[in-house]
């Protein structure tokens, strides 16, 4: 098995914080996260695909082509967006790295297999210091 990993790169807007809650609250539990006008980050996005070598061309995935796919299906619908209120599949969702992590993974999965590959990993990196993997468990 081989995996290979294309890394993209947006940036976006969120606000950690639960309505039903004091501003009081949300700041206790989600700190400067939790800003009433929101805060802002420079993700990158690596897409992790595994597969075997098709013969003819060695390539597991053609690259550029997993690259549109994470285009069409992530960055184009969350670049320069707010998360919490833009973006159709995070609708309704705790706009947390972890969240954003498993929906990318739910909406990728499906086009990466269309492409004859298969999912393997989804690694956001919101900070410098701070990332989510997920693995569709």
């Amino acid at each position: 098995m081989v995996y290979i990993t294309r890394r993209e790169r947006f940036s976006a807007a969120h606000k950690l914080a639960k309505s039903e809650w004091s501003d009081e609250k949300n700041l206790e539990v989600f700190g400067k996260c939790s800003n009433p006008n929101w805060h802002g980050h420079n993700y990158i996005l690596h897409v992790t695909v595994k597969g075997k070598p098709e013969p003819s061309t060695g390539f597991v995935v053609d690259l550029s082509a997993l690259s549109d796919v994470i285009k069409e299906h992530i960055i184009q619908k969350v670049d320069h967006k707010n998360m919490n209120v833009d973006v159709d599949f995070m609708k309704g969702l705790m706009t947390s790295t972890e969240n954003i992590a498993i929906a990318f993974w739910n909406q990728l999965v499906k086009p990466v297999a269309e492409l004859g590959a298969e999912l393997h990993s989804v690694k956001l990196q919101e900070t410098e210091n701070n990332y989510v993997e997920y693995f569709g468990e």
